[in-house]
């Protein structure tokens, strides 16, 4: 027994040297660190989350207001996107906060008239518009990839620039603008999940939802419209 006991020490020992250098004031400190930087990505997230819906729910009803809450949404976002080496996402934002000051004075109109009418794009300007998207896409991925320690090129650069046009489109009132929506939403869910923003997940993945209700009510209404 004694034996036993004496040849336990110098491995009782070794865990407890170990487990000294791993809560070393250092260490802690770093923990400390990196739970002071989540809490605040996280919190800046429900924000930004909540700024989102608001945005996309206001745009669906066609209200000006729309436009500041994207701009307030994108603000935050570029922090977000930032700290966890997104960058075409964090660049984006900037995007969207310049289409958030045009698409407000191009839906001005809405009060100052008539409301703005509703478009369409024919097939052909859809090809065209989505070979353009895969080619750009591939072009910025690649070099995302070969000169930045970006987490996800290629999915980070196709969303990137899909968005771009469907923001666009958004300010112009095209009807299919929700359908590119969708699309981007769900390749969004993967790369966020994959990057431990999982409230912004939750949010593409609603998103998704509100894109196909938004359809709905503006196909509705360019029914109407149209004689």
């Amino acid at each position: 027994m004694q034996c036993s006991a004496l040849s336990s020490r110098p491995s009782a020992q070794a865990s407890l040297n170990t487990a000294a250098r791993c809560w070393s004031p250092n260490s802690f400190r770093s923990t400390l660190r990196i739970l002071a930087r989540r809490a605040e990505v996280s919190s800046l997230e429900v924000c930004a989350v909540v700024l989102a819906l608001a945005y996309v729910i206001l745009a669906i009803f066609q209200r000006r207001l729309c436009w500041i809450a994207a701009s307030a949404s994108a603000s935050l976002y570029i922090l977000i996107f930032w700290q966890v080496r997104l960058y075409l996402e964090a660049a984006l934002q900037v995007f969207y906060i310049v289409m958030a000051v045009y698409g407000w004075f191009a839906w001005q109109q809405q009060d100052d008239q008539s409301q703005t009418p509703i478009r369409t794009w024919s097939p052909k300007q859809h090809t065209v518009a989505c070979s353009a998207l895969v080619f750009l896409s591939l072009l910025i991925g690649s070099a995302m990839d070969r000169w930045t320690d970006a987490a996800s090129p290629f999915i980070d650069a196709a969303t990137t620039v899909s968005a771009l046009l469907a923001t666009w489109m958004v300010a112009r009132k095209l009807l299919e603008n929700w359908l590119y929506w969708i699309a981007i939403d769900l390749a969004s869910i993967g790369l966020y999940l994959s990057r431990d923003l999982s409230l912004t997940a939750a949010l593409f993945a609603g998103y998704v939802l509100l894109a196909v209700w938004g359809y709905r009510a503006w196909r509705a209404q360019w029914q109407l419209q149209t004689p």
